[in-house]
């Protein structure tokens, strides 16, 4: 009962970077983590004592980043260990180039975070034929995942985090019948699939790793609004009133990967947990467990949008 009591304590207080649990010795990959909100939380993981890989598409960005890092640590801190990986989530190729050389490198990962993503792009497609933002945002990340989850399974207390958004209640649906949008084209709606299937991705995943009885558990994450390059394909429609509002509406990128650094070392955190900003509509503020819409827990759809996946991209899981 007292641990109950304490769990629900830590739940409901201010939670913030300071919180973050020593992480030395934990080997940590960020995808998208040379700007915004990844870069942020690999900084803090970093500085907290994690060996971080930067997976990152450009990679004098990453190496720009790495610095950044490092220079930040400032004379006489604790030496931090950041590397570089190259990942283009757009090309299965690069995805798998990269997992070998991830699984080549590393016997175990501790934490995988799939932090990057695209958002509101015009209509474009990636290597392998997948409208950019379903392919970027969910293909991308589900098969990297399957491709490390041998060196994440027998790491105990390894966690899977992947970053949604508010956009996953935004006209949201999976268009089983159009998934790559080659017949009409809205990017709202189409952004608004790939980060609802960010969550089914979650907790079919984390269903099967508990069938299995793996430690590992998956969680995701939401930044609410946050001031991050995704903002440049807002419509120009839409712009002004974002740039008038956006003082309420959005907060620093700093801000918003609390809740991806909650869910990704919280030792309270469960699987299948969600968290973001506990502010007005969960735009702004820290970290705390919220919900996701009821579309998101719908079971039969997480099946079938997980054997579509992996009909894409030829990856199977170990679960």
């Amino acid at each position: 009962m007292l641990a109950a009591m304490a769990a629900t304590e830590q739940q409901n207080r201010t939670w913030s970077q300071i919180d973050v649990p020593d992480q030395s010795g934990r080997v940590v990959v960020i995808t998208g983590a040379n700007t915004g909100i990844g870069y942020h939380t690999a900084a803090v993981l970093a500085y907290s004592g994690a060996h971080v890989v930067l997976a990152v598409r450009n990679l004098e960005k990453g190496n720009e980043a790495l610095s950044r890092i490092v220079a930040a640590a400032g004379h006489g801190a604790r030496e931090v260990h950041v590397t570089l990986q190259a990942l283009d989530l757009t090309s299965l190729d690069s995805v798998r180039a990269a997992a070998d050389a991830l699984r080549n490198a590393y016997s175990g990962i501790d934490l995988l975070i799939n932090n990057a993503g695209v958002m509101l792009t015009p209509k474009q497609v990636t290597a392998d034929g997948f409208e950019l933002q379903f392919g970027t945002n969910h293909l991308g990340h589900f098969a990297l995942t399957g491709l490390l989850l041998d060196r994440l399974l027998p790491v105990r207390g390894s966690r899977v985090v992947t970053v949604s958004s508010l956009g996953h209640r935004m006209r949201a649906g999976i268009h089983f019948d159009d998934l790559q949008w080659e017949r009409r084209y809205d990017r709202a709606a189409a952004y608004g699939q790939s980060k609802l299937a960010n969550l089914l991705f979650t907790y079919e995943l984390q269903r099967r790793l508990a069938a299995a009885d793996a430690s590992t558990i998956a969680a995701a994450a939401h930044p609410g609004g946050s001031n991050t390059e995704l903002m440049r394909n807002l419509p120009a429609i839409v712009r002004p009133v974002a740039t008038l509002l956006g003082p309420v509406l959005f907060q620093s990128a700093a801000m918003g990967a609390l809740p991806t650094l909650r869910a990704a070392t919280d030792p309270a955190v469960e699987g299948g947990q969600y968290y973001g900003p506990d502010g007005f509509m969960e735009q702004r503020g820290h970290p705390k467990l919220v919900r996701s819409s009821a579309q998101s827990h719908d079971e039969d759809l997480q099946r079938r949008l997980w054997t579509v996946s992996e009909e894409l991209t030829g990856v199977r899981f170990g679960v």
